[in-house]
């Protein structure tokens, strides 16, 4: 989206430093990743974002929204607040962009299903969708405000971590569809219950014009509720028969991409998706779903889901130059993303054993022991021969795995678990890295297929007992 910094300043009450007539083509909060003649938001986070403005300039970019003077060599709008101005820029910004928004939540696959919906619309339309997982307070502004002038389709994602935030991220992109994936325990420390959850997912769905489409997944215990949220018609997505668009016939092939039918109001028909596993069937029924509803043919959105490509760390399959297999799937994790990740490991066509390195799954409360424990449990029961859990936090995976029968070791940390995996993997092996996104497992994924540096083992494991302490032959 293109527009003046004097347009800014006004959308933001801001102060212009500079020339208020420029234009900036977009927007960033990264100074490394910035677009050139963007404008930069100096975001207080976990570092000061005021910190790298000299790095984005030189990196190209054409204005700076700070909230104190840059000293910069470009136009400037200073603001007392960066984020609620980035807010209310994309809340003035969104009726310049004529397009229709496609706004897609839930408790998992909210990034697949976006990507898939995308590509589902790319033969119709000319579409832009949220990069990766921008899906928070800044990540929606910055979706809508990058997004082409000439965009007629955009697609955003939505998370939340707590009530009323959905609906005010609503609020901003003004979707005419609405996608629900499925509603489960995911944040629940931060809502209290599952149930907080599903009427925080619904939120979307009360926001939607009377003449617009939720689309809702159906597979899980809240489906009423969400039904019952829209004043909009509902289309029901899922693996129940009686689904408006009902997934039947799924199978994944050796390198986990999955064939299944879709069985619709507009007819049916047969999809291979590009996409790993079998999970990602449903999501691409949303994604069709979606798509029609927005106003795409139902064959083109078919063929369309044929161009989709996940995003970086969600099941990514990559084999080494060794012969180990790689399941990437490291961007985050909670009780249903994992058992999903752990049947795709087991779906695999390999001869070796198959590993399953697991970290914390984050913010679930009381709930966090037990559905930890049950991570291993699934683990072995699904064949998984071996577990490694990584931080004292997933230590219960570790024990749940070693009672229900599979051989688990808990460790301190990414490196270490990378070096039991180079140690003792063997070719034709296969290695899953799941885990919430602060474990940062993304490494051990990276080191085993030889992208990163070798880490050193700081003490000897045996995957026999889930303290670690013993030593001894592997195979």
């Amino acid at each position: 989206m293109h527009l003046t910094v004097d347009q800014v300043a006004a959308a933001t009450s801001g102060t212009v430093l500079g020339d208020g007539s420029c234009t900036v083509n977009g927007f960033g909060i990264d100074s490394r990743t910035i677009a050139a003649g963007a404008m930069f938001v100096a975001v207080q986070g976990t570092r000061d974002g005021h910190a790298f403005i000299a790095d984005a300039v030189a990196q190209g970019a054409a204005g700076v929204l700070a909230e104190r003077d840059p000293s910069v060599d470009v136009a400037a709008v200073i603001v007392p607040e960066t984020v609620a101005a980035l807010g209310a820029l994309a809340t003035w910004a969104r009726p310049r962009l004529d397009a229709t928004v496609v706004a897609i939540t839930g408790s998992t696959g909210k990034t697949s299903t976006k990507d898939l919906t995308a590509a589902a619309l790319g033969r119709a339309f000319t579409v832009a969708a949220s990069p990766a997982s921008f899906n928070n307070e800044l990540g929606v502004p910055l979706t809508l405000l990058s997004a082409r002038d000439d965009a007629e389709v955009l697609v955003a994602e939505v998370g939340a971590r707590g009530r009323g935030q959905v609906a005010k991220m609503a609020r901003v992109l003004r979707p005419r569809v609405g996608v629900v994936t499925t509603v489960g325990a995911a944040h629940t420390e931060l809502f209290g219950s599952i149930e907080e959850v599903a009427r925080t997912k619904a939120e979307l769905l009360e926001t939607l014009p009377a003449d617009g489409f939720a689309v809702v997944g159906v597979d899980h215990a809240w489906s009423g509720l969400l039904v019952g949220a829209s004043s909009a018609p509902v289309l029901t997505v899922g693996r129940d028969p009686s689904a408006d668009v009902a997934v039947t016939a799924i199978e994944v092939d050796g390198e986990l991409r999955p064939r299944f039918r879709i069985e619709t109001p507009w007819g049916g028909a047969a999809v291979r998706l590009e996409i790993r596993g079998a999970h990602q069937a449903v999501n691409a029924a949303l994604a069709v779903a979606a798509a029609v509803s927005a106003g795409a043919r139902f064959e083109d959105a078919v063929e369309g889901l044929g161009d989709a490509r996940g995003s970086r760390w969600r099941m990514e399959v990559e084999r080494s130059s060794f012969g180990i297999t790689v399941v990437n799937d490291a961007y985050n994790a909670n009780p249903a993303s994992v058992a999903a990740a752990l049947e795709a490991l087991t779906a695999l066509d390999v001869p070796g054993l198959r590993w399953a390195v697991v970290g914390e799954m984050a913010e679930l409360g009381e709930a966090a022991p037990g559905e930890h424990r049950d991570v291993g449990r699934r683990a072995a029961e699904l064949g998984v021969d071996r577990v490694v859990a990584v931080g004292e936090r997933a230590r219960l995976i570790a024990e749940g795995a070693h009672e229900a029968g599979a051989e688990a070791v808990c460790v301190q940390d990414a490196d270490e678990a990378a070096a039991i995996v180079l140690a003792e993997a063997a070719p034709g092996d296969a290695v899953l890295v799941k885990a919430s996104r602060a474990a940062g497992l993304e490494g051990v994924a990276e080191t085993v297929l030889g992208h990163g540096a070798p880490p050193r083992l700081t003490r000897d494991v045996t995957l026999t007992d889930t303290d670690a302490e013993e030593t001894g032959p592997r195979r």
